[in-house]
């Protein structure tokens, strides 16, 4: 399997449609080139999710395209999410995406142009010079941009978005490096480890979206309070204090400095 797209759903009945619609040429006109997978990972929905996707794409085939969904009993957060659709994955390269649109779909091949030899890791950012940012509430912008400005100093500057959930990870990456966050907080602890252990990432700009349905799942001082403690946790490394990441077999990462 060359790609696998992992994409965690709550609560999104009403996206499904836009999902067929919207995703599925795009994941087929992927496969011109590569076989793909696509896994949805259902967290514990409690409206009409798991039935839609089950409907409409379940563990089948459509045409070149291999569906496959993943279900939570109870919502346990994307961060929780991601590792289930990790962990059945089978492509060289995974995608993460965003199920309500927030950033379009057909812009995954361009994402993955940017993954060239030597990268490991592709970002979308809207906040790079070339990014931008659509129809997206004020509060929403001020946590993630203001996450990103803090992670810019304590782990990269040339790096401008750090929250993004659209991705493009080498399948080394997401073996080797583990995150413990079951919330929003899971991608950002990962692109962060693995930046801290020398992979080298690339940003794509990009714009992000305001979602056409639906809410937004983001708990805001849940999440604000988890990246504090996290970026507590990078400043640590960073002095020396502690090793925030760990070789697979368990011996500690030397710590890094200042990029």
């Amino acid at each position: 399997m060359d790609i696998s797209i992992v994409i965690p759903c709550y609560n999104e009945e009403e996206n499904i449609p836009r999902i067929q619609r919207e995703f599925l040429p795009v994941a087929i006109g992927l496969t011109r080139t590569r076989s793909v997978e696509v896994i949805f990972v259902d967290d514990g929905s409690t409206d009409g999710t798991w039935q839609a996707l089950t409907h409409t794409f379940g563990n089948k085939s459509d045409g070149p395209v291999t569906f496959r969904v993943e279900r939570h009993g109870t919502n346990r957060g994307l961060g929780a999410a991601l590792r289930t659709g990790f962990s059945v994955a089978r492509g060289e390269v995974i995608v993460t995406t965003d199920s309500d649109g927030t950033y379009q779909f057909v812009e995954i091949p361009a994402l993955l142009s940017y993954l060239k030899p030597g990268i490991s890791l592709v970002t979308a950012s809207p906040y790079h010079p070339l990014g931008g940012v659509e129809g997206v509430p004020a509060y929403r912008l001020v946590l993630s941009k203001g996450s990103s400005l803090i992670y810019r100093l304590l782990v990269n500057r040339r790096i401008h978005t750090y929250t993004s959930l659209f991705r493009a990870y080498r399948r080394e990456v997401v073996e080797r490096i583990s995150f413990q966050s079951d919330g929003f907080l899971a991608g950002t602890e990962l692109m962060v480890k693995a930046m801290l252990m020398g992979y080298q990432v690339a940003e794509y700009p990009a714009v992000l979206h305001s979602r056409a349905f639906g809410t937004s799942k983001a708990k805001l001082v849940r999440t604000i309070l988890a990246h504090l403690r996290f970026q507590a946790r990078v400043l640590f490394h960073r002095l020396g204090r502690i090793s925030l990441v760990d070789q697979p077999q368990g011996q500690e990462i030397p710590v890094t400095s200042g990029s």
